[in-house]
């Protein structure tokens, strides 16, 4: 037996350097944030795990310690009998439950607190109250519209009045409101050191208030497949001082290339690996059109349509005898008329005939 476990012993030691480096891997940008939101996030990572560890471990261990103790043979508690342990019961139920529940109110709290459309906490203004503190004017949130396309990354800064393709450069210590919409294809947003992964939708808009505290280059992904180009639909997200950001926005104004319906047009077709790409001047109502579904030509824009709709003297297209149509039903809803076929058939010739009655 003691040689049993000698070996035993010599396997863990020989295991151990492994196993250090499968816990390096887990060092990655989710582990090591730049921004309060994925601190946070992370924070709450930790503690969910310490919690489950909590019953995780002694429950491996009592394992091997029962099946050592209540063997059968020599030097063991071998009882056939045994049914019933008050003690026991208690000990086995109580504490996974204590654990559930604090689970669960940590998840219900972490859930409010991070929600991405909430406007950040007094923690995360900690950088503008010392900007105050120290004389300098507060900043208001910078705007950042995210544009999902096929397949690369559309930043579009309204009050800047530039735009980027797949390179986020964000100030540091400052505020960031992203308004996040989609082309035509549901997707994700994800940069793990700033914040947590937001949908992005077409025709809706989702939106996240993050900070981001150290300058840095960093890495932004497509956490969604979304077809052939989705595992290249990166993007680089740069972390800079307020000289930095001044200076980035000077280069991309002395870029040549301008951003209207047309350009954005071209940017819809489907390509992967899409270069960095820089505008020196974007539409201010573009954004607006991608989210209402109206870039291209002809077609009207769902404020448009909803206005319409709810104009009083908005009525349906009236019947040829003056008496107001009636409300169109899907053919699964129409009674069959016919006493052979289904109401999906072909009509007749006379049947499309306007004087058909």
């Amino acid at each position: 037996m003691t040689h049993r476990f000698s070996r035993l012993r010599r396997a863990s030691q020989a295991a151990f350097p492994a196993l250090l480096l499968v816990l390096a891997g887990c060092s990655g940008p989710v582990l090591d944030p730049a921004g309060d939101i994925a601190r946070e996030q992370r924070d709450i990572i930790l503690f969910s795990t310490a919690l489950m560890l909590l019953i995780i471990v002694p429950v491996i261990i009592l394992i091997v310690l029962f099946a050592w103790r209540y063997r059968k043979g020599r030097g063991g508690t071998y009882d056939p009998t045994f049914d019933h342990s008050t003690p026991l019961e208690l000990a086995i139920w109580s504490a996974p439950l204590i654990i559930i529940i604090a689970l669960g109110a940590l998840t219900w709290s972490s859930t409010h607190l991070l929600d991405p459309f909430r406007p950040l906490s007094a923690k995360a203004q900690t950088g503008a109250q010392a900007a105050a503190a120290a004389g300098q004017p507060a900043q208001k949130p910078l705007v950042v519209q995210v544009v999902s396309l096929d397949w690369k990354w559309l930043f579009i800064y309204p009050e800047q009045g530039v735009a980027t393709v797949n390179e986020l450069v964000l100030p540091i210590n400052r505020p960031v409101r992203f308004d996040i919409t989609s082309s035509n294809m549901m997707n994700a947003f994800y940069a793990p050191t700033l914040a947590g992964m937001i949908y992005a939708m077409p025709g809706m808009q989702s939106r996240m208030n993050a900070i981001l505290r150290r300058t840095g280059d960093f890495d932004g992904y497509s956490a969604n497949y979304s077809g052939a180009g989705f595992s290249d639909m990166h993007f680089r997200l740069k972390g800079v001082d307020a000289t930095g950001f001044a200076r980035w926005l000077a280069d991309v104004k002395a870029s040549s290339r301008g951003l209207g319906l047309e350009d954005y047009r071209a940017l819809l077709k489907p390509s992967e690996r899409v270069p960095v790409l820089h505008y020196s001047r974007a539409d201010t109502g573009l954004y607006r059109r991608i989210l209402e579904r109206c870039v291209e030509p002809g077609t009207a824009c769902s404020s448009q349509v909803m206005m319409q709709d709810a104009m009083p003297g908005h009525r349906m297209m009236p019947s040829r005898d003056g008496a107001e149509a009636p409300k169109p039903q899907g053919a699964i809803f129409k009674e069959n008329s016919r006493s052979t076929g289904s109401s999906l058939a072909p009509k007749t010739p006379a049947e499309h005939s306007p004087d058909h009655q």
